[in-house]
């Protein structure tokens, strides 16, 4: 028998991309439900690199102490080479922390923990995901998307959200197409499994009869007895499939290349085809794509997780505001960034596939993600007011000032006025939705409860040498720049 209900969002899919936004929209008070296909919270490690930038949303959302304490930074490798030599090298030299990037580094985080600490934070807040529920179909008028459920429930809702992967069934009914390439004869084998005869302080890697490819990767994953293995499969070997998949047959292949250890548990296993594709829409109607259903991305480089928690974050202050022209942006800003990032994961991956000379570095400070930015997009204004580099579009900075940091002025679901020397500027009035900070030199006139900038890290990290207004959206990026003059006209 079906049963109706109407509400604000749906969410289909309950991975990280999925988990992040329903955590977005519980704390703006939208009513919502999030759905999730499999009976059971996912389990594997598959992605497994939280990137700087997504740990700043994190902590955003008040969930990254728990992610900093159960994760670690990427351990060297240990390569273990076929004449019997070891070399270590860093995929990426550690960072120092930076009064303006606090967190610098990739933190390691199997992908099960990360559901697992995203759902918790969402339970936290009153938030539940319904396992075992999947959209099997919509359709959508003036009155909304009227959604089935594999339950049998009909559900209204005003919008709608594919977070429900690379093979999106509601992706597919829109008729949005997939462009890309999957590269059939590149595929790898992953597996979680537990192990004697390597220590847990390196990733162990075992190249190929190149120097520069990999016959089998060991790498430890932080606070679990886990590890991930890592082996490409060979070519010709077109007739494995899943079921092959077995504790003998990885006791097999670790034989024939590390006669010292033994697998003593498999646990999830999967066998990955190097799939590279993307949308060209983002939103169809009151649908919105987000996550491996708006892109799939090599794993080279730990960019598509990463991407698709940023997408959500983008997209729930939007869906929040039911501002139609406000999400239009939602594709207009994250389009071209999952265009960019997917080339980037492609470059890596071609790198790795012909072994050149860097295939294991992953050092280029893009895949940080601290240096996407929406420059240019419908929701960067720019009057002419500049603050040295930085521009409308670009990541509000971090910096510590006095006992107090710009990102805990931030963190939550309103916008923020920082005012940089300037207490007599004409001000909106602050709002739920707006918080005004005053931020000054320790010499200079101070406004009402404003912040002093002791050691200067404020002013350096926004390169402010004159008064000036940054207006920061709720995803901390910068709306505007302006002059206090700026401002008042434009009031």
């Amino acid at each position: 028998m079906f049963t109706e209900s109407e509400f604000t969002v749906m969410v289909a899919g309950a991975g990280p991309t999925g988990l992040a936004l329903a955590i977005d929209l519980k704390r703006r008070g939208v009513p919502f439900r999030i759905v999730e296909k499999s009976p059971n919270p996912y389990y594997g490690s598959r992605g497994k690199g939280i990137q700087p930038r997504t740990q700043e949303i994190l902590e955003d959302l008040e969930v990254l102490d728990r992610f900093r304490a159960l994760g670690a930074d990427y351990p060297e490798l240990l390569i273990r080479r076929p004449d019997g030599g070891t070399m270590t090298l860093r995929m990426d030299e550690l960072h120092e922390p930076t009064p303006s990037v606090p967190y610098p580094n990739v933190l390691m985080m199997p992908q099960w923990r990360t559901g697992e600490l995203l759902a918790e934070r969402l339970a936290e807040l009153g938030g539940q995901v319904e396992l075992g529920v999947a959209v099997t179909g919509f359709t959508q008028d003036e009155k909304g998307v009227h959604v089935t459920l594999s339950t049998g429930e009909r559900v209204t809702t005003r919008y709608l959200v594919a977070a429900d992967g690379g093979r999106s069934t509601i992706r597919r009914q829109l008729g949005v197409g997939f462009v890309g390439e999957t590269y059939d004869t590149e595929r790898m084998l992953i597996a979680d499994v537990r192990l004697t005869g390597l220590d847990r302080d390196h990733w162990h890697v075992w190249p190929g009869a190149e120097s520069h490819s990999m016959r089998l990767g060991l790498c430890p994953l932080p606070s679990t007895d886990d590890f991930q293995l890592t082996a490409p499969v060979a070519e010709g070997v077109s007739a494995m499939s899943q079921d092959d998949i077995s504790q003998a047959s990885l006791q097999k292949l670790v034989d024939d290349v590390a006669p010292g250890v033994t697998l003593t548990d498999v646990g999830w296993t999967s066998l990955f085809r190097a799939n590279i594709r993307m949308v060209d829409r983002y939103r169809v109607g009151n649908v919105f794509l987000a996550g491996d259903a708006a892109h799939v991305h090599s794993p080279a480089g730990g960019q598509g997780l990463n991407t698709g928690i940023q997408d959500a974050f983008n997209l729930g202050w939007k869906l929040a505001s039911g501002d139609d022209t406000l999400l239009d942006t939602y594709e207009a800003e994250r389009l071209p960034v999952a265009a960019g990032v997917l080339g980037i994961s492609t470059r890596l991956h071609h790198r790795h596939r012909d072994n050149t000379e860097d295939a294991l570095r992953r050092d280029d400070p893009v895949l940080r993600q601290l240096s996407l930015n929406y420059r240019g997009g419908p929701l960067a204004d720019a009057p002419g007011t500049e603050s040295g580099e930085l521009r409308a579009g670009d990541r509000a900075p971090d910096a510590p000032c006095g006992p107090t940091r710009v990102f805990d002025l931030l963190r939550g679901p309103h916008w923020t006025l920082l005012v940089f020397d300037a207490p007599d500027a004409d001000l909106p009035p602050e709002t739920p939705d707006l918080h005004i900070h005053h931020i000054v030199h320790p010499d200079a006139p101070s406004a009402p409860a404003a912040l002093i900038d002791t050691d200067g890290h404020a002013h350096a990290a926004y390169d402010v040498t004159t008064p000036t207004l940054f207006l920061i959206r709720p995803d901390n990026y910068l709306r505007t720049i302006t002059t206090p003059s700026e401002s008042a006209a434009a009031q």
